[in-house]
């Protein structure tokens, strides 16, 4: 590695097992490496690697929330919807925000069964202090043995055309996150890892804080340990919407791997993509053995590395490539791994805003243990597909629906088309498919079937 890199990153004070990471990924892309899995390295995963989890609800083990960590990933600030600080602060059912909700579930969760459950969350450089400061809110999590907190890492960016570190007069675009495969250096370099142990904790549940699906379930850690499996991976059943999110397989020798789009030759996209063929999908709600990493970094030396992605990204004009890895990818790394799984009660995660409104809606509630899940009597979410010139950015959702979303839990799906915004008292039933060409507000109305507004 070119030594301008270590002089960087030792100037923004990045510690020895954090370069040492970034130099084994760099020598890979130097080599030629795109971080490619190809069809003919993989199969899809077979049953002896999937565990069913209606087949072990009865493990539940409460003890065993006085060794479980609770770690969620927080270091996003929802650009994508038109945010710039930590999506978490996203107001997400009534006032409430994710972090609120988080942080009730967990004391909620404490009080009701007399363990001290511990909660992080890693944050990045860009979400650490917004957060440290609402969760002032929650006086309560701060009172635990070991930090609520601890920062993600972050790589140089590398020019496509020299492979040296990407300069600009603003430092944060020479930086990129180094994706949240990041967690297990961000843990172990820092000592937590070694302090998570000692404290008598065994197992993390990670997961991502705008998935107010994932909550602590001590069925699937009492199974680990009745079954001595070191990694569990929540995944759900691929479906259209989720062909292009990454999916679950097995290498030759059937341990299982996570193969991301970035990941796919482009001639292999198209098979991919097929959910009949690749049929689950990485929930990121992961069941860590510490004990497991513990060993596994120890071996290689003080690192954990991961398969690679290599992200190639135009900042200011130039080419550059993002060297990152997926914290899912470590159930290649661990043997025994497996994969669970679970409903989509467990993966409700905000990532549009069409998923935002989901959540917003009477489809969805917040039980007395602020568990966010469906409303009675539905077993599935309705689709939403929200036309993405008007309703893209959090600003655009809010302005069309300004007294919160509609009606929702009798219908299957709602489709918008145009510029159409929701005022009070509107009901949507079966499937709702609107079209607007020019700008048209509703109110006081039942909503089904093909309707064009502009008539």
């Amino acid at each position: 590695m070119n030594a301008s890199f270590t002089k960087l990153m030792k100037q923004e004070g990045l510690c020895n097992e954090v370069i040492r990471t970034f130099a084994a990924y760099y020598a890979d892309l130097a080599k030629g490496e795109k971080g490619y899995i190809s069809a003919n390295e993989i199969n899809p995963p077979s049953s002896a690697n999937l565990i069913q989890y209606d087949q072990i609800k009865h493990k539940s083990s409460e003890r065993l929330l006085a060794n479980t960590v609770v770690i969620k990933l927080n270091g996003g600030l929802g650009t994508s919807m038109g945010l710039s600080k930590a999506k978490s602060l996203l107001p997400v059912k009534g006032n409430m925000n994710f972090l609120d909700i988080i942080s009730r579930q967990i004391l909620t969760l404490r009080a009701k069964t007399g363990y001290d459950v511990l909660l992080m969350f890693m944050n990045s450089f860009s979400t650490e202090e917004d957060t440290l400061k609402y969760l002032q809110k929650y006086p309560e999590l701060g009172k635990q043995g070991l930090p609520i907190s601890f920062v993600q890492n972050k790589f140089p960016r590398i020019r496509q055309d020299n492979l040296l570190p990407y300069e600009s007069q603003d430092k944060a675009a020479m930086w990129n996150p180094p994706g949240h495969g990041d967690l297990y250096t961000a843990i172990s370099s820092g000592g937590l890892l070694e302090a998570l142990i000692q404290h008598g904790y065994r197992y993390a549940f990670v997961s991502n804080a705008d998935n107010l699906g994932a909550t602590v379930d001590t069925c699937i850690p009492a199974y680990m340990e009745e079954n001595n499996i070191p990694f569990i991976m929540e995944v759900c059943h691929r479906t259209s919407m989720d062909k292009k999110g990454g999916h679950l397989s097995e290498d030759k020798g059937g341990q299982l791997l996570l193969r991301e789009i970035a990941q796919c030759p482009e001639a292999e996209v198209e098979q991919f993509q097929d959910v009949d063929y690749y049929k689950y999908f990485n929930t990121n709600n992961l069941w860590i053995d510490l004990k497991a990493l513990e060993w596994q970094i120890i071996s290689n030396e003080g690192l954990m590395l991961l398969p690679l992605i290599v992200n190639p990204k135009i900042v200011e004009g130039t080419p550059v490539y993002q060297l990152e890895t997926a914290m899912g990818s470590a159930i290649s790394i661990f043997p025994n791994a497996k994969a669970l799984v679970v409903s989509r009660e467990r993966f409700a995660p905000v990532k549009k805003t069409n998923d935002l409104l989901t959540i917003w809606s009477d489809a969805y509630e917040l039980n007395d243990q602020y568990q966010i899940v469906l409303k009675r009597g539905l077993d599935k979410a309705p689709q939403i597909v929200l036309d993405e010139t008007y309703y893209g950015k959090i600003a655009d959702l809010q302005q069309r629906f300004p007294t919160g979303a509609p009606s929702l839990n009798g219908c299957r799906e709602l489709i918008v088309s145009g510029d159409v915004t929701f005022l009070d008292y509107i009901i949507c039933e079966g499937n709702v498919n609107l079209t607007a060409t020019k700008p048209v507000s509703l109110r006081n109305q039942l909503l089904t079937g093909i309707m064009n507004l502009d008539g």
